[in-house]
């Protein structure tokens, strides 16, 4: 199974990593990624701390921790290509509806972030 067929039928947590300049590291939870190709994932960013350490830092990692028993999943070993900010090709790529309500509440910018896969690797426990 390729990447993205893996990805578009799997369930599970995501984490994205990333450091700024000096090194600081910081991780979050992230949704999975969208597949351009077999090289190029998207990530839609908000406006925080991971999406500011890439301004100064274009590498990044995320780990997915497949739903169920056990700890299984990959990594995915990323560098930061591109970046658009708050267009509506970012709304039709969310995977999750939000209700009109929640849409109003958001405030922050949004960024497609795009990252070349530099490597993959299981997830070991």
């Amino acid at each position: 199974m390729d990447l993205g067929s893996y990805f578009d039928a799997t369930e599970g947590l995501g984490v994205l990593s990333t450091a700024d300049r000096q090194g600081k590291v910081d991780a979050a939870l992230y949704a999975r990624p969208h597949f351009l190709d077999d090289k190029n994932v998207l990530f839609i960013m908000s406006d925080r701390l991971s999406h500011k350490n890439l301004q100064s830092n274009p590498n990044a990692a995320y780990l997915f921790v497949e739903k169920g028993d056990g700890y299984n999943g990959k990594r995915l070993i990323l560098k930061k290509v591109a970046e658009e900010e708050s267009s509506p090709s970012i709304e039709a790529l969310r995977r999750r509806v939000t209700c009109p309500a929640e849409k109003e509440k958001r405030t922050s910018k949004s960024f497609a972030v795009k990252f070349r896969i530099l490597q993959v690797r299981p997830l070991v426990g």
